[in-house]
């Protein structure tokens, strides 16, 4: 029998892990979302770009499979937010996390029907702006993540996020297994969220081609482009993102750097095209090893987090034995 590890998100939530999938855009579909909640985490459908009736017709996916708590990422950026939004108070979403933007003009209109809001943040200054604006959580994302990423790594941020702000803080960013999840309890964090090794969920409607790619990447796998631009992004390296550098490298500006950019996350995840497409996923990728069911994904992390209390329990306590025999 597994322990629960019960923290303040998974009390805050309702979930009976502190884990979150990451809502992934063209990733986090409602058949993963609902397999991930299902088996006592959070899952989240990843918004991205798409429409209001792309969304809405996901999230009623999830309602038909599960009951317990799922979540919705909500790309700020999108030039379909207020109608995402407009679907998220009408379904009565219960958890929304937030990415590219400050969600702070939503918050009120989201507190009233009770969703909890908890935004991705890659800086204290964010977190501290963010806690203000009323919102109930954080995500704090270290580089080592997939997809567009801050300048800071996971380690050095996640414990000084949890010092500035008086809200649950969850860490993000390198973090597929039991040994991540208690490093990140261990900085003060309330829970983890992952991303790479969910993609490798047999839920995970993403092409075969890019679960093969991530299972056989090594540490070095991952680049990240679009430095020059100002939104700098995390990809297995491929044809796509060799070109991408090579464009910067010659001095191409951001918004046409910006252009060759376009559709080219939907090109890798949903049309397979893992030469051309931009196939984002996080560092942690060399370490997934295996496609299994969202289920299993969960219990070996809770599984592996006892088995690292256990160890690290019984090292202190032979320290302590030995310090006092010396």
């Amino acid at each position: 029998m597994i322990k629960t590890i019960n923290t303040k998100v998974c009390e805050l939530i309702g979930i009976e892990y502190p884990i979150f999938q990451g809502g992934m855009a063209w990733v986090s579909t409602g058949a993963l979302v609902a397999a991930v909640s299902e088996s006592g985490g959070l899952g989240i459908i990843g918004s991205g770009l798409a429409s209001a009736d792309w969304l809405r017709q996901e999230i009623r996916t999830v309602k038909l499979i599960t009951k317990k708590p799922y979540g919705v990422n909500v790309m700020l950026m999108s030039p379909f937010v207020d109608e995402v939004i407009q679907v998220i108070l009408e379904e009565r979403v219960p958890v929304i996390t937030t990415g590219a933007g400050n969600a702070g003009k939503y918050v009120p209109l989201l507190k009233e029907i009770g969703t909890k809001i908890i935004p991705v943040v890659a800086s204290v200054a964010l977190a501290k702006r963010l806690e203000k604006a009323g919102v109930d959580a954080l995500i704090a994302e270290g580089m080592e993540s997939g997809g567009h990423i801050g300048e800071i790594g996971t380690f050095p941020l996640v414990p000084q996020v949890v010092e500035a702000v008086n809200i649950p803080v969850i860490a993000a960013g390198g973090i597929m297994d039991g040994r991540g999840l208690v490093a990140a309890l261990a900085l003060g964090a309330e829970g983890v969220q992952i991303g790479t090794r969910f993609m490798c969920a047999k839920e995970c409607t993403i092409s075969s081609l890019i679960k093969d790619r991530i299972i056989k990447a090594k540490d070095r796998a991952t680049v990240i482009t679009g430095r020059s631009t100002g939104h700098p992004v995390r990809c297995l390296d491929n044809h796509f993102t060799r070109e991408i550098i090579q464009h910067e490298k010659e001095g191409m500006s951001a918004a046409e750097i910006e252009k060759l950019c376009v559709g080219r996350l939907r090109l890798a995840m949903v049309e397979g095209d893992i030469v051309n497409g931009s196939v984002m996923v996080g560092q942690i990728a060399g370490g997934v090893k295996r496609i299994e069911p969202a289920a299993h994904i969960i219990q070996d992390i809770m599984k592996s987090a006892e088995s690292e209390y256990e160890r690290l329990s019984a090292r202190f306590e032979e320290r302590i034995a030995a310090s006092f025999i010396s």
